[in-house]
């Protein structure tokens, strides 16, 4: 699409079409992307060229706005994934994560669930958290047993301070 009939039909539809403008900008920047990699654009012929663009593979993503199918670009020798869906993918999993988090926290799924559909229009299943949650274990187990090192002397200090009154306490004896 052109700009300008990307901007003629934001005007029109508003927000309601964040999805597809999304859509078309990422894939357009996975495009550009593989013929960076590439060296030559779609049917060009150069001595330069680094391989051969093959067709594209559809690829639905849940984002904060909704699902969103990506038509990724491909090359026959496989050696090309784009790098704006991995950001893109690694925020989402940062998303899951962060969900994750709150179930462990002690957050039932089900407000899980609400959390999400407040923050990205979409709910997820009981059957993601838990998936999400059991990833958050992987890399909490890897984390306890990373080795340490070898280490000759362990110098600990500590420092202990009187916690501060609870307000409930201070109300009590400083409000008549």
């Amino acid at each position: 699409m052109a700009p300008a009939e990307l901007l003629e039909q934001v005007t029109s539809e508003g927000l309601e079409y964040l999805p597809t403008l999304i859509e078309v900008l990422i894939n357009t920047a996975m495009q550009a992307e593989r013929s960076k990699q590439l060296k030559a654009d779609l049917y060009e012929r150069t001595d330069l060229r680094n391989g051969y663009a093959n067709d594209y593979k559809p690829k639905t993503v849940k984002t904060r706005i909704g699902d969103i199918t990506f038509d990724v670009p491909q090359v026959r020798d496989g050696t090309f994934y784009p790098g704006a869906l991995e950001k893109g993918l690694r925020s989402e999993r940062n998303l899951t994560m962060t969900l994750a988090e709150r179930y462990v926290q002690g957050v039932s799924t089900r407000k899980v669930k609400e959390i999400t559909k407040k923050l990205c229009g979409t709910s997820t299943s009981s059957t993601q958290v838990s998936k999400a949650t059991a990833k958050l274990d992987e890399t909490l187990e890897a984390w306890r047993n990373r080795p340490l090192g070898v280490f000759r002397y362990l110098f600990l200090d500590a420092r202990y301070e009187k916690s501060a009154p609870r307000l409930s306490d201070w109300m009590k004896h400083n409000i008549p």
